[in-house]
């Protein structure tokens, strides 16, 4: 998993075949294959190691902030931080095929991790007679959008800091 993920972040998710994988791991394919079926599998392995990393980054940026504000507030900087430093993990997670089930059931623990972190603060400003987690995926859905169009070239990196003052502003209710 760690030479998928270093492979995708150096040159990209086209690049992670099996052989490659079973090249630089020094095993042969049928062993790889024995661990994960295809290329979906490690997707979705990275994904879930992803997942819990963010999660454990957003509960720390939060865990010393004084007051609901500024724990949104930090954590919108970690989650676009980690989606920025972590590109392919990102895509692994939230834009390529992992074979993985999302609000349901089914959803992996790690998933669920990584959005109880970040209900675990935005819970908290969603405002009276707003759902906490219905919030929580508005808020979710403007990050997303934040951290994919930026990390595209569409939204100026320089910009990001008012852009976090504003969606914080507008969308947490203090």
């Amino acid at each position: 998993m760690a030479t998928a993920r270093e492979l995708a972040e150096q040159q990209g998710w086209d690049a992670v075949t099996t052989r490659r994988l079973a090249e630089r791991i020094e095993y042969s394919q049928p062993v790889l294959y024995s661990h994960f079926r295809g290329k979906r599998e490690i997707i979705g392995a990275v994904a879930l190691d992803g997942a819990a990393e963010m999660a454990a980054a957003l509960r720390a940026s939060t865990s010393a902030a004084d007051g609901p504000r500024a724990r949104v507030t930090a954590l919108v900087r970690a989650y676009l931080d980690f989606a920025a430093r972590n590109p392919a993990v990102y895509d692994a997670m939230f834009e390529l095929d992992g074979g993985l089930a999302f609000a349901s059931e089914d959803t992996p623990q790690p998933l669920k991790d990584a959005f109880a972190a970040l209900l675990e603060s935005l819970g908290e400003v969603a405002g009276d007679g707003v759902h906490p987690a219905l919030f929580t995926e508005v808020f979710w859905a403007a990050l997303h959008g934040l951290a994919t169009l930026t990390r595209a070239g569409r939204l100026p990196p320089e910009d990001t800091e008012p852009r976090v003052e504003l969606l914080v502003d507008r969308l947490a209710v203090v």
